[in-house]
């Protein structure tokens, strides 16, 4: 099962966010990182077993004070549907000349 992470952090600088960055990535189990929140101050980390204590401990000893908000199951959003009934539309483009000689 599949999990989501959510993880308030106190950086100020793109500096500390990459390397928070790169903390996440190298815990085992993780599938995708990313940066939300209004001013990109939360990390949120979906993937199979990872332990949210380790990974919040390893954040507040490198980077910067780190406060754990949620875990819970991760949800694969649905994309928007398209109208019913009418196919979706393919476009085809001729290849390009050969160059001149």
């Amino acid at each position: 099962m599949k999990q989501k992470i959510v993880i308030k952090m106190s950086v100020h600088c793109d500096k500390c966010r990459s390397k928070a960055l790169k903390i996440a990535v190298g815990i085992s189990g993780v599938e995708s990182v990313a940066l939300t929140g209004q001013e990109r101050d939360q990390v949120e980390v979906v993937g199979d077993g990872i332990d949210s204590v380790e990974l919040t401990r390893r954040l507040r000893k490198n980077v910067a004070h780190a406060e754990l908000v949620s875990v819970g199951e991760f949800k694969k959003e649905q994309p928007a549907a398209t109208t019913a009934g009418s196919p979706p539309v393919v476009g085809w483009l001729p290849p390009p000349p050969p160059p001149p000689y």
